[in-house]
């Protein structure tokens, strides 16, 4: 794979590293950052026939996700 070697600010720089995994490279940032967006709308009503137990528990890992990313941030 062929490797380029770009001159960012150092703003520029911080930002990328604020955004960085521990086991990310720069590319995977600049990846997921420049990626193609999807509209949001087209999953509008994928979810009509799910049952209150299941939208309970996905919520629950949901918020269970959320935590534990903002931990792995903050290490």
């Amino acid at each position: 794979m062929a490797t380029k070697t770009i001159a960012i600010m150092d703003d520029a720089y911080q930002l990328l590293a604020q955004r960085k995994h521990k086991n990310e490279s720069f590319s995977d940032v600049i990846r997921k950052l420049a990626g193609k967006k999807t509209d949001i709308m087209k999953f509008a009503g994928v979810w009509k026939d799910i049952s209150e137990t299941d939208a309970e528990d996905m919520k629950k890992n949901i918020i269970h996700l959320r935590k534990k990313s903002t931990q792995e941030l903050l290490r």
